[in-house]
């Protein structure tokens, strides 16, 4: 930490506070050297994303960002933020709810989501927001530009366990891809490193559901969560 090399823990940042009586300066620091990093490397990826030809997205227990509700991403953003950060929550909200303009292109790109079907099977607090974030993937599943794919439980292991992938393929060819696992994430674009995760999408991909047969298990999640 005294080298630069990492940032101090929230533990460390109460405890100065403490000992020095800054009233919360250093975890405010803290919150903010955070919130700084993950824009440096998520806000330069979700320019690209916006002008992707093709959108590859694979979670392993989650819906999508790209595929989420307001009030799904909401719940999810106040679990999994700590106290400090949920004033910001309204914020971050609405900066995944942006990412989605990318629908409103034409034409728009092509977008292939495969998910666990934990991603299904975890309820939100109030089912209904659970019903209506369903409703929306089938919604979306009806556009010509939309693959969407769920990998059943009935499926051995597959290579995005407890990870989730966004790739990007622009429209000179170039990939870029995002992966994601918790509050961390790495933007990955050496080709060594981008055909290993092509390869892991292609094998989790071939384990789903097709686009076909997934609609009925989401409709059927539906009908369990009224």
């Amino acid at each position: 930490m005294e080298r630069i090399e990492q940032l101090p823990s929230q533990t460390l940042a109460d405890a100065l506070d403490v000992h020095f009586g800054t009233q919360g300066m250093f975890i405010d620091l803290v919150c903010m050297a955070q919130e700084s990093l993950v824009t440096a490397y998520s806000q330069d990826f979700i320019d690209q994303e916006a002008r992707a030809e093709r959108v590859e997205v694979f979670a392993s227990s989650l819906i999508p960002g790209l595929l989420q509700t307001a009030d799904y991403a909401r719940e999810l953003m106040v679990t999994g933020l700590s106290a400090a950060l949920i004033p910001e929550v309204e914020k971050r909200v609405q900066r995944r709810m942006n990412r989605q303009r990318l629908f409103d292109r034409t034409p728009p790109p092509l977008i292939w989501a495969v998910m666990d079907e934990a991603a299904l099977k975890r309820p939100t607090s109030d089912r209904g927001v659970m019903v209506e974030q369903l409703r929306h993937l089938l919604s979306f599943a009806e556009s010509a530009h939309t693959r969407l794919q769920v990998v059943p439980f009935g499926q051995a292991f597959h290579p995005f366990l407890g990870g989730s992938l966004t790739m990007l393929t622009m429209k000179e060819g170039r990939k870029r891809c995002l992966v994601e696992s918790f509050a961390t994430g790495a933007v990955i674009d050496t080709p060594r490193e981008i055909v290993d995760l092509e390869q892991r999408f292609d094998v989790v991909r071939s384990q789903a559901l097709t686009h076909a047969e997934s609609l009925p298990l989401i409709q059927s999640y539906v009908e369990g969560y009224v």
